[in-house]
């Protein structure tokens, strides 16, 4: 029996996000907690999984406010260091009136990029069922060592690993070494979940079926992938099928920061209570529905580690 059911590495933040104008005109922003690899594990935390968290914040009022909400939540966090020199990450995300948005992220170095690989809790990452990670502790060479090593001692002791690419090209260097450090993260993986753009971006075509079947091929340690199309529904290549489920497109959206990390979390939530490799298709479209349900969920409220959904009102969705 192992302590957690899945342990993520990488970037505890701040999401700044879009609250309209002040009085005066200003912009207003709202300090969300966030962070891609937090919020799979918030909405694990939901579905009653046990998680825990390896990062780096800084010891400033945003890091210590945090690590205050992953108590709240009940995210384990021995392995979250905290830097006395390099402050906390901050985004700021602009929302469109057609449902775009633009960050800016204020990372140059954040605490996020300084994590080492001496620092990694290795024995935590052993006590775990799942390893997740994402890209953002890919960008910079002290924290992609780090993430390198948690992957090999992840590996090691025989953990599920799941990659999310969760690509922001502001935070690249260049395109070419984002594509580059997604490729190993996809070389690495038994759990890939990809959205529309970021295959595009892998593959060089925008139909899931072709772009799907270059990965699955390049990429045979890949058992489970699943594609996120947005308002269009999502995607499982599983064994040589596909399974397609639209979304939920209820009205109420507000925010879909994110939505992707959401899914993503109620995918490994699935995957904990059954059989990776003997899942049919009545299963991946169940699997399915509950991910877009909770996905579309987040969406209504602001931010994302304080708004999961509650698995009751996922159920309401999906049993209508």
């Amino acid at each position: 029996m192992k302590k957690y059911d899945v342990i993520a590495l990488g970037e505890l933040l701040i999401d700044f996000t879009d609250y309209g104008n002040s009085e005066q005109g200003n912009p207003v922003f709202e300090a969300n907690p966030g962070g891609a690899p937090c919020n799979v594990l918030a909405i694990l935390k939901k579905f009653g999984k046990s998680c825990a968290f390896i990062g780096k914040v800084g010891n400033d009022v945003f890091g210590k406010m945090l690590t205050g909400i992953l108590d709240e939540v009940g995210i384990a966090h021995e392995g979250l260091v905290v830097d006395p020199y390099y402050n906390t990450t901050l985004a700021f995300v602009k929302n469109f009136e057609n449902g775009d948005r633009e960050f800016s992220f204020y990372r140059h170095p954040g605490a996020d990029m300084m994590l080492r690989s001496e620092e990694l809790s290795c024995e935590q990452i052993a006590d775990a069922r799942i390893f997740h990670f994402g890209t953002l502790s890919m960008t910079d060479e002290v924290v992609r060592e780090a993430t390198k090593k948690a992957i090999a001692t992840a590996k090691e002791n025989g953990l599920l690993i799941s990659f999310d690419p969760n690509l922001r090209p502001p935070l690249w260097s260049s395109l070419d070494d984002a594509k580059e450090q997604i490729a190993y993260g996809m070389s690495q993986c038994d759990i890939l979940k990809i959205s529309d753009n970021e295959i595009e971006f892998m593959t060089g075509t925008s139909d899931f079926d072709k772009g799907a079947a270059m990965l699955q091929e390049q990429y045979p340690n890949i058992r489970l992938l699943n594609v996120t199309a947005g308002a269009d529904g999502s995607y499982s290549y599983y064994q040589g099928r596909k399974v397609f489920v639209p979304s939920y497109l209820l009205g109420g959206t507000v925010d879909t920061t994110g939505a992707g990390d959401t899914f993503g979390g109620c995918i490994l939530n699935y995957v904990l209570d059954h059989d990776i490799d003997h899942l049919t298709d009545a299963e991946l479209t169940e699997m399915l529905q509950t991910a877009n349900a909770a996905a579309y969920l987040v969406t209504t409220k602001k931010g994302a580690i304080r708004s999961m959904p509650e698995p009751e009102d996922v159920r309401n969705i999906t049993n209508k």
